[in-house]
């Protein structure tokens, strides 16, 4: 009978420190970093507001008080510029949207070769200075366009668009490129849909979030651009907020203030709809 020997095979040797307790430092460090950035410029962002709100609050008889905030509505030509800046608004919100989205869809189809060309189109209003602009288009309405554009608000309107084209086709392009245009295009040539068809009912509901954020961000430009219709003589609500604080600081920190949180709320009902609709698709997905 033959007996079997079995050796006892020596135990690995643990090598000398813990790695999984440093990568866990490493983590809880790299965590620690993350939050000193987060916090340092939350104080950066949110430090001028808190003083430009408690200055808003201020009493010019000591104390504070709501005055500024119940104050500015009552103030001679605040109803008109804000109207001339609304109309404004929708008028390069509505040109902006029927300039690119059709332009960015047959570019993403039919032309990608020309993206790149779009893009720096696109950036051009960026790096060309405001004024440059206004010289610009009055030298373009002045030759070849109707006489009554110089004198009208309409002009001003235009040249939005022109500072609105960089913000709003990254917005309408990071939207077409996340879905699958293509395919969406060719299923609806496939069942007869034509190209207005494809566009109003196939690329529009799609691009509701990117066509939102364009808008807003329009909006929010027309609401703050100041340089251009300082220029051309309009009184709109940033030239009008700039008038009041020459005489009243106080109410035109109140007008600012109320003017950025209505931007806020339209960006949170942004963020909103659009994270409505990614959990939407993800449940129509899942089935």
């Amino acid at each position: 009978m033959a007996a079997v020997m079995t050796e006892t095979l020596p135990a690995p040797a643990v090598p000398a420190g813990r790695p999984g307790g440093s990568r866990a430092w490493e983590v809880i460090r790299a965590g620690a970093w993350r939050w000193v950035v987060f916090l340092l410029a939350a104080i950066f962002f949110l430090l001028p507001l808190v003083a430009s709100f408690e200055f808003s609050l201020r009493d010019p008889h000591g104390g504070y008080s709501l005055a500024s905030y119940r104050q500015f509505t009552k103030m001679p030509g605040f109803g008109s510029a804000l109207w001339l800046s609304v109309k404004l608004a929708l008028m390069a919100v509505g040109i902006t949207l029927a300039l690119l989205v059709p332009t960015v869809t047959l570019v993403h189809l039919r032309l990608p070769w020309l993206r790149r060309v779009v893009e720096t189109l696109t950036v051009l209003p960026l790096v060309i200075p405001p004024i440059v602009l206004v010289v610009g288009v009055l030298g373009a309405f002045s030759s070849y366009g109707p006489a009554w554009l110089l004198s009208s608000p309409v002009n001003l309107g235009f040249e939005y668009v022109v500072l609105a084209l960089p913000f709003a086709y990254r917005s309408l392009d990071a939207g077409i490129g996340a879905i699958d245009l293509r395919t969406l295009v060719e299923a609806s040539r496939s069942l007869g849909g034509n190209w207005a068809t494809e566009l109003f009912r196939v690329v529009l509901p799609n691009l509701r979030t990117a066509v939102l954020g364009a808008a807003v961000m329009t909006v929010a430009l027309v609401l703050g651009e100041f340089a251009m219709a300082s220029v051309l003589l309009w009184v709109t609500f940033p030239v009008w907020v700039v008038s009041v604080a020459q005489t009243q600081a106080g109410v035109s920190v109140a007008v600012s203030m109320i003017s950025l949180l209505l931007t806020w709320v339209l960006l949170m009902l942004l963020i909103t709809l659009g994270g409505r609709r990614g959990r939407q698709a993800n449940i129509l997905g899942g089935f």
